[in-house]
């Protein structure tokens, strides 16, 4: 059976050009968006109401900068390790660094759990060997989990905090781990990414408990039921698709980072851009960590 597919076309909310644009993530508190440029380092902030847009750049690779309680400051994953960083003047404060890392990696994707606890993963900077892991850290304690990967994506817990998702995307795989008393499990196979479908890249979850992949190389966010068949299409105007998350006022909007890395903007000028697409499905508000303490 064909799923639905998204009538309307995505329409670029801010003309960015980013390198390989990542980690959208909606701030409720003033309206806007923050997202990241890895390779050429910067943190963006974009407020759609204002049409106001502010660009801070960085001397260091960052995979993700993610809300705290704050609104000064976010917790960034550097090549480094994690930071707190400001978003006012760019300093910074090391937090953690996993244990066993190795000089080629970098940090990539992560999320704020609903406990609290910031979750994220470690990959090959170069995207070739298996030396990427998946993390969690409660303010004290680091836990390393899941399977070595060349490329991670995720982890992403699902707002009643009863599962984890994480993404093998070198492989294409997709896994979840239950969550019980805040014990991680074994992560099993939730779906495989088919010939034709590109890598699995960023993932949200929607209120229905509903995945939302980004399709790098194939052009596409695909809405996935949690048993992994697919639901819904929404077709995006450039291959390189990399992170997507739910904003504006009712949480309807879906904002998704694209990719200009390889590609020429004369032959691809939607390329690098940070999209936005007006949906019937609803997100969730983002969980902001608690930096009280450093």
């Amino acid at each position: 059976m064909t799923p639905p597919v998204h009538p309307k076309t995505p329409r670029v909310a801010v003309a960015c050009g980013c390198t390989l644009g990542e980690e959208v993530v909606w701030d409720v508190r003033d309206g806007s968006l923050l997202w990241v440029d890895i390779e050429n380092p910067a943190v963006w902030r974009h407020w759609p109401a204002t049409n106001e847009t502010v660009r801070l750049p960085l001397d260091e690779k960052i995979g993700f900068a993610l809300l705290t309680r704050d609104p000064d400051r976010v917790v960034a994953g550097f090549k480094s390790g994690v930071a707190a960083l400001r978003l006012s003047d760019g300093s910074r404060t090391p937090l953690v660094r996993p244990d066993d890392y190795p000089e080629g990696n970098r940090l990539n994707s992560g999320q704020v759990g609903p406990d609290g606890c910031l979750y994220f993963g470690s990959m090959d900077d170069a995207e070739e060997a298996e030396t990427g892991r998946f993390h969690r850290w409660d303010g004290t304690r680091l836990e390393t989990f899941g399977s070595a990967a060349a490329v991670t994506n995720g982890p992403v817990v699902s707002p009643d905090g009863r599962r984890l998702y994480t993404i093998d995307t070198a492989n294409g795989v997709v896994r979840v781990h239950d969550l019980d008393e805040g014990r991680i499990g074994e992560g099993r196979p939730v779906l495989r990414f088919e010939d034709g479908w590109g890598k699995p890249d960023g993932l949200t979850l929607d209120a229905e408990d509903h995945l939302w992949i980004c399709h790098y190389g194939a052009g596409r966010i695909t809405r996935f039921a949690p048993d992994g068949q697919v639901a819904y299409v929404v077709p995006m105007p450039t291959p390189f698709v990399t992170k997507c998350a739910f904003g504006g006022d009712d949480f309807s909007t879906l904002y998704v980072t694209t990719c200009l890395r390889g590609r020429d903007p004369t032959i691809d000028p939607m390329a690098g851009h940070l999209y936005r697409i007006e949906t019937d499905f609803r997100g969730v508000a983002p969980n902001l960590l608690d930096l009280s303490d450093t």
